[in-house]
């Protein structure tokens, strides 16, 4: 997770400076820049799956690919849903951000704070042993129902040890099927990523990948907890602070000094200094 999040600096960098000089890339070749950063890093081997880079509608398609010849050019206006992984011998990674290229309307940053708050939600939930997927899928998707607003997939998926990016049996599902009725124990990595989509408009997912992990053992038994292993910044600027609880500011400040606390050490003094910008506290 460290070494994927290096690449990703470096590829979020990328964007970032292509757009202040005015040499507008592609969905594609940001795919291909995203790729080229993590095949520099020890253990890679390949991408996890084809990147989905959704610039404006594009990240409404919820399984959207860019295309070479067609796909969108990214600009300075809107948001850019950008969902990949990365294989190596150590290790399978699945990260999905979603980032302001301009000021956006108080819409957009109220869905995307439901969104980052029912991630949240679900990342901070205990419970105990024998509980299913089906049983949590609901917390991530709680701030979206309380506006009337709902997203058609699960939740999360199982990850595998440099094997299937999708792998059974586990995950946070609505339905009734193996990823819902499989319990979740100790060693699990599962992705979490609520997300919302609006067609013809903007689609946006945060996700991180969290682990099963033991948390307790009482009168009630055992518990469990998930402990979010993803390591890169979740982009702050589109939050709607008004919306956002104290419980939730908390522990995003906290991830953030994870992640910085994490990640510079592996970064040059300028991505360190991008990195420290983007892992601010917000109170």
């Amino acid at each position: 997770m460290e070494k994927d999040a290096v690449a990703l600096v470096k590829a979020f960098m990328w964007l970032e400076k292509k757009l202040a000089s005015g040499v507008y890339p592609t969905e594609y070749e940001m795919a291909m820049q995203i790729k080229s950063c993590r095949a520099s890093m020890p253990l890679y081997v390949n991408e996890s799956f084809d990147a989905i880079i959704g610039y404006q509608s594009n990240g409404a398609i919820i399984h959207y690919r860019p295309d070479p010849n067609s796909s969108k050019t990214i600009r300075p206006e809107g948001i850019l849903l950008l969902d990949s992984g990365g294989q190596y011998l150590d290790g399978t990674t699945d990260i999905t951000r979603t980032i302001a290229l301009s000021e956006v309307a108080e819409e957009i940053k109220k869905e995307y704070t439901a969104v980052l708050m029912g991630n949240i939600a679900l990342s901070r939930q205990i419970f105990p042993r024998g509980t299913k997927g089906i049983q949590l899928d609901a917390f991530a998707r709680q701030h979206l129902w309380q506006m009337g607003l709902n997203y058609g997939h699960g939740t999360g998926h199982g990850v595998g040890f440099f094997m299937n990016v999708h792998e059974p049996p586990q995950g946070f599902v609505s339905a009734w099927n193996q990823r819902g009725n499989t319990d979740l124990v100790e060693g699990m990595l599962t992705s979490n990523e609520p997300g919302f989509y609006k067609s013809g408009s903007h689609g946006i997912r945060i996700e991180n990948l969290v682990l099963t992990q033991p948390h307790s053992n009482g009168d009630y038994g055992p518990f469990l907890a998930l402990e979010t292993m993803t390591l890169f910044p979740i982009d702050t600027s589109l939050i709607y602070q008004p919306d956002m609880d104290r419980v939730s500011l908390v522990w995003l400040n906290q991830y953030h000094q994870e992640v910085y606390n994490r990640v510079s050490p592996l970064l040059n003094e300028e991505e360190r200094i991008w990195l420290q910008k983007k892992c601010q506290s917000i109170q």
